[in-house]
């Protein structure tokens, strides 16, 4: 074969931005997860690619694209056998292999994410090594590898169903057999929000896989060689684009009419579910086919979360079973309506009847019925053997530290306390004896009755009212004051709010608490004045809560009581 540089290169290229994919996967999750899980996740990120790059040299490039029958390939070791009838043209094996490589490994990445936060990282290894050595080798043998599908007419240019969907079926059986997360479910099946902690870590995902993706799609061409390749990439790229503008656009809409507010991390699951959808048919539809399927996806995608979420009851915290199971089976069905003839047959839109339509529902069901047979065994030899999930109390306690040993992703920053709730009892273990416990002493007092009475005032108030109020106190007089933020809810329990479809129950808010001590300043004025600045008469303005103080001692000067409130003159 006389190799082309200019289609190498684009193929390399392509592998390089597809490899790029998994910076995206990780920092997506990792935002969309609580701050305990960050570094379990970025672990797996990195080691399905690593565990699926041998396993795909060892046994899946041979399964996917041996020579062998129309449902499997044959068993070749590091790709020592010939691949000439499967090598496109002018471009090395070696830079095949390496671009199939990358797409392998981001089938496996996909199903980290639903399995977020309650999964063993050992059963996570060994099942995404099965995912590369068999699971999609196989059904890419039948898309990509000359199988029976392929020679059907099944159209899946870089892989919505090959790629995506196949990921999507395991992420769907994995969260399912594994459960909810604690505290997902409260007694009645409602689910509850459980928040991400980190939205510009999933903001800055989503862009990485945006900008990948052209590469996913656009290096699909394998060729750059000839004007009808060029032609191609251009459309490849403006449609990948399309439909991911599209679908944020309608998810933005339809969260906005639906919950009252538009949903960030929606829409932004919205770009994702567009990227995924078009990838079928970037080559084979409109700019206007994918517009419209970019739209359709950005309402498919929000009532797809909704589904699992409140119905299926299955837990997907980053969405992945609705953006690459869904998302991904329905744009390869929707190839059969849209395809305008340049690259496959035509699509039934534009005259080509039912065949192609049918034999593109017969490949997304078909792969899919699979996908989820072998899945459910190896999950299920797992749970019998070494266990999928972690213990409640390693979960609750988050499996960064509990699987990896990492005490916080986050050194030297101060995190919010995971405010979710869960339904595990607190126990109270006993065990220090009462001879050894330490007795609570009562302070003596040093109030002798001449002293002037020493008051604090507590004013619990929204972040936003902080500074009017302290500026107030300092005009009244006061001369310290203590500023803490803190969690609290009072009998309201704040407006609701929607995350994700699901409505946030706020059992407690982020307020701050301010702490004075008075003594010459009257009391009633401090309240009165904290009244007249923290009120708007909506819920949620605040409480003041007053206390008896025994006595204020002033380190530096040794003074106590009133002495010690007394600002220097």
């Amino acid at each position: 074969m006389e190799f082309s540089s200019v289609n190498t290169i684009w193929v390399l290229l392509g592998a390089a931005l597809v490899f790029f994919m998994q910076a995206g996967f990780s920092l997506c999750e990792a935002g969309f997860t609580r701050a305990k899980n960050t570094g379990n996740i970025l672990m797996k990120n990195l080691m399905d690619f690593c565990i699926g790059t041998p396993c795909f040299w060892l046994v899946g490039f041979g399964i996917m694209f041996g020579a062998g029958t129309q449902l499997f390939g044959w068993i070749d070791p590091m790709i020592m056998k010939d691949y000439s009838h499967i090598l496109p043209e002018g471009v090395p094996l070696w830079a095949y292999a390496i671009f199939q490589t990358v797409f392998c490994a981001t089938s496996a990445t996909i199903v980290s994410g639903s399995m977020a936060e309650r999964t063993k990282f050992s059963a996570y290894c060994i099942y995404s090594a099965a995912i590369s050595l068999l699971i999609y080798p196989v059904s890419g043998h039948w898309i990509w590898g000359g199988g029976w599908l392929s020679q059907l007419g099944f159209h899946d240019f870089a892989g919505s169903t090959a790629v995506h969907m196949v990921g999507g079926i395991c992420a769907m059986i994995g969260a399912w057999m594994l459960g909810p997360r604690i505290g997902k479910y409260d007694k009645n099946g409602k689910p509850k929000a459980i928040l991400g902690h980190n939205l510009t870590f999933a903001a800055l995902g989503v862009f990485i896989l945006w900008f990948c993706w052209f590469g996913f799609n656009g290096a699909s061409t394998v060729a750059m060689d000839s004007d009808a390749a060029m032609t191609s990439a251009g459309l490849i790229f403006f449609n990948t684009n399309m439909s991911a503008a599209v679908a944020c656009c309608v998810t933005l809409i339809f969260t906005w009419i639906r919950y009252g507010k538009p949903d960030v991390s929606m829409t932004y699951n919205a770009a994702l579910a567009g990227l995924v959808g078009i990838t079928a048919g970037c080559d084979a539809v409109s700019p206007l086919g994918a517009a419209i399927m970019g739209a359709i996806f950005g309402i498919v995608i929000v009532l797809a979360v909704e589904f699992f979420d409140k119905v299926a009851k299955i837990d997907d915290p980053v969405g992945a079973v609705s953006v690459h199971g869904v998302c991904g089976s329905l744009g390869t069905i929707l190839v059969g309506l849209f395809a305008t003839g340049v690259s496959t047959e035509k699509g039934l839109f534009y005259g080509g009847g039912w065949h192609l339509l049918g034999t593109q529902a017969l490949g997304v069901v078909s792969v899919a019925a699979y996908v989820a047979v072998v899945i459910t065994i190896v999950f299920f030899v797992l749970k019998k053997t070494i266990g999928l999930r972690v213990d409640a109390a390693d979960e609750i306690a988050g499996l960064d530290v509990s699987e990896h040993g990492l005490l916080t992703a986050y050194a030297g920053f101060a995190m919010l306390p995971d405010t979710t709730a869960e339904d595990a009892p607190v126990v109270v273990s006993g065990e220090v004896p009462v001879a050894e416990a330490v007795s609570v002493k009562k302070m003596p007092t040093f109030d002798d009755g001449s002293a002037p009475k020493l008051t604090k005032v507590e004013i619990i108030c929204k972040e936003s009212r902080l500074e009017n109020l302290k500026n107030a106190m300092m005009e009244l007089g006061i001369t310290g004051m203590t500023v803490s933020h803190v969690l609290g809810c009072g009998v309201q329990k704040g407006k609701p709010e929607y995350y994700r479809g699901v409505q946030v129950e706020p059992s407690l808010l982020p307020k701050v608490q301010v702490d004075i001590v008075v003594s010459k300043v009257p009391v009633r004025s401090v309240i009165e004045t904290a009244k007249k600045v923290l009120y708007t008469g909506h819920i949620g303005d605040g409480k003041i809560f007053v206390y008896d103080v025994e006595n204020v001692v002033k380190v530096r000067t040794g003074e106590e009581g009133y002495d010690a409130l007394q600002d220097v003159e």
